[in-house]
C-alpha cells in the first residue's frame, strides 16, 4: 500500500505505573530524518525506539515527541550537576558585582537548563522500555493510517492522470504517419520549386532517399513503445506494496525523455500542444510522487 510522507500519529496510554502520550507529525524528505523530543530520564533509549520507528517507515521527516508522566513514587531519580550550576550563579554574580547591581538567584531558571540534568546512570526498567516501545508502535499504526488515507487520495489522483497520457500516447501514434506524409509532400513541393527555378526536373530515385532520411527522422515508433511500457509501469507502481515513491519518480522522469522526444521529432503544431499538455501532466504527477514514501 502506498503511502504518503506527510502524516499525523498520536497515542495515549494508561497504566499503573505511567501515563504515555505519543504524537508522531512527519513531512517529505529522501532519507529517513528523525527529530525526537523525549522527556530526560528516557533519552538513552532513543536507539531502542529508533528500531521500532524503522519498522514503520523508510523516507520522510518524522518529529516524535513523548509526554510521560508517572506515578507517585515510580519517578526515575535525576541526576543534577552542581558544580556546573554553581559555576554558573558565580559567574552572575560576578557580571553583577562589575555593574554594581543586586544579584538574586533564581533557581527555578536551573530548571530550564538541560544541560544541567540527566538520567542517573541507571539501567532502565525493561518493563518501562517495553511498554514505551509498544506505545510508540501503537502511535505509529495510528500516524501510518493516515499517511495510507492520503496515499490512496495521490494515487487515485495519479492514475486519472496516466489514463489521460495513455489516451495521448494513442493520438500521437495516429498522428505521426499523417505528419509523415505532410512533411514528405512538403519537401517534394519544395525541392520542385528549387530546382524549376534552375531549369531542372526532381528526379525521383533522388526524392525515395530523402524520404528515407526523412522518414527516420520522424519515426517516433520506439520512442511511443518504451513510453506506453513506462505508463503502465506506473499503474504497477502505484498498486504496489511498500517504498514505490522512488521508482515512481524514475519512471516519470523516463516518460519526459521519450515525450519530450516525440515532441522535437515531429514538428506539428497540434501535436506540440499535446506534448505540451502531457509535460503538464507528467509534472503534476511528479509533485504528487514527492510526497509519496
Amino acid at each position: 500500500m502506498l503511502r504518503s510522507m506527510t502524516g499525523f500519529g498520536r497515542c495515549l496510554v494508561e497504566n499503573t505505573h505511567t501515563i504515555q502520550q505519543w504524537e508522531i507529525k512527519s513531512v517529505n524528505s529522501r532519507h529517513l530524518d528523525l527529530k525526537w523530543r523525549l522527556p530526560l530520564a528516557v533519552r538513552s533509549l532513543e536507539p531502542r525506539l529508533e528500531k521500532v520507528v524503522r519498522r514503520f517507515a523508510s523516507r520522510g521527516r518524522v518529529d516524535i515527541s513523548l509526554i510521560l508522566q508517572y506515578a507517585p513514587g515510580d519517578a526515575p531519580a535525576m541526576r543534577f550537576d552542581a558544580s556546573q550550576a554553581n559555576a554558573i550563579l558565580d559567574s552572575l554574580q560576578a557580571l553583577a558585582q562589575a555593574r554594581n547591581e543586586n544579584f538574586t538567584p533564581d533557581y527555578n531558571a536551573l530548571m530550564q537548563i538541560s544541560s544541567l540534568w540527566g538520567d542517573n546512570g541507571e539501567e532502565m526498567d525493561e518493563e518501562l522500555t517495553t511498554s514505551l516501545e509498544e506505545g510508540l508502535a501503537l502511535a505509529l499504526e495510528d500516524w501510518n493510517e493516515a499517511r495510507a488515507t492520503e496515499g490512496r487520495a495521490l494515487a487515485t489522483d495519479m492514475h486519472s492522470r496516466i489514463l489521460r497520457m495513455e489516451e495521448w500516447t494513442g493520438l500521437i501514434a495516429e498522428r505521426a504517419p499523417a505528419i509523415k506524409e505532410e512533411r514528405a509532400a512538403i519537401l517534394h513541393e519544395r525541392l520542385g520549386e528549387a530546382l524549376a527555378q534552375h531549369g531542372q526536373e526532381l528526379e525521383e530515385n533522388r526524392f525515395l532517399q530523402e524520404i528515407v532520411v526523412l522518414a527516420d527522422r520522424l519515426d517516433v515508433s520506439e520512442e511511443l513503445t518504451r513510453l506506453t511500457t513506462h505508463l503502465e509501469r506506473l499503474h504497477d507502481l502505484l498498486q504496489s506494496a511498500g517504498d514505490a515513491g522512488r521508482r515512481l519518480d524514475f519512471t516519470l522522469q523516463e516518460c519526459f525523455r521519450e515525450i519530450n522526444t516525440c515532441g522535437n521529432k515531429l514538428p506539428d503544431v497540434q501535436l506540440s500542444r499535446l506534448v505540451v499538455d502531457f509535460k503538464n501532466e507528467l509534472e503534476k504527477c511528479r509533485e504528487q510522487v514527492q510526497n509519496l514514501e
